[in-house]
């Protein structure tokens, strides 16, 4: 029993840590029902949601045992799900026994993100390429890159305060909104809706979306509905950011039409 008990634990553990690093709904649960197969369990059962892991195991027998586990929604790390996947495919070779997998599963929680002037350089980079991507000129591209920089600063900044996503993704195109008309203003020749343009990719909800529509086709509809109300949500807090800068920059300037 102790033996079955861990196994299903330490399936729950892995599947738990996937989710919180962004992997999709039906690997994580593919992976759990394959590391139980290999961990010997023969009767056990797993449902995972966007937010949520429901697990089994020995259900007609007098030691049954279930586990449930909330999973909030988070930033994906590529980083920590290659490395799980690495290990429960280590687990279902049997190269890789129960003691050791617990040691690797700590090893995979400990992987950290990239370092912050990695992260704001690598935004920066990737705000500058769509900004010309949409039609933006080199000196429009040089301004994106500096503000998408600052953008991501700001957004570990709030994510360490522990601020709302939501009201994250609103200061985060308001500033670059705000920015970009500060620069039209100084009379300097660029094309303000390109620089907004570009600097806004890292917050639009690209991955929610696919994941949604992936678990809808796949039959999940729940945490499709889930990730799809999550990525309209994280679009309108954008969009209010954007409209809200641009509607006051309006009204203050008398209605002076963008360029």
């Amino acid at each position: 029993m102790g033996t079955q008990k861990e196994a299903l634990n330490l399936a729950v553990e892995i599947g738990d840590e996937l989710l919180r690093s962004g992997g999709e709904i039906y690997r994580v649960e593919d992976t759990m029902l394959h590391i139980l197969e290999a961990l010997g369990l023969e009767n056990f059962d797993v449902y995972v949601l966007s937010n949520g892991i429901f697990a089994s195991a020995n259900e007609d027998t007098e030691e049954s045992c279930s586990i449930i586990r909330h999973v909030p929604l988070g930033d994906v790390h590529l980083g920590k799900i290659a490395a799980l996947n690495q290990l429960s495919r280590e687990i279902t070779d049997h190269t890789c026994d129960m003691e050791n997998a617990w040691k690797r599963l700590a090893q995979c929680r400990e992987l950290s993100l990239p370092k912050p002037w990695i992260q704001g350089i690598s935004c920066g980079i990737g705000c500058a390429c769509f900004c010309s991507i949409f039609g933006g000129m080199f000196l429009d591209a040089v301004f994106t890159l500096v503000l998408g920089i600052f953008l991501q600063y700001m957004r570990m900044d709030q994510t360490e305060r522990g601020t709302s996503k939501f009201l994250t993704n609103i200061i985060g195109s308001a500033f670059l909104t705000a920015a970009s008309l500060i620069l039209l203003n100084l009379g300097l020749p660029i094309r303000q809706d390109t620089i907004v343009i570009g600097g806004i990719v890292p917050l639009l909800p690209g991955i929610a979306l696919t994941t949604s529509i992936r678990d809808l086709f796949n039959g999940d509809y729940l945490s499709g509905a889930i990730h799809l109300l999550d990525a309209l949500l994280t679009a309108m807090c954008i969009a209010v950011g954007v409209g809200f800068v641009i509607i006051s920059y309006q009204n203050i300037s008398g209605g002076v039409p963008l360029s």
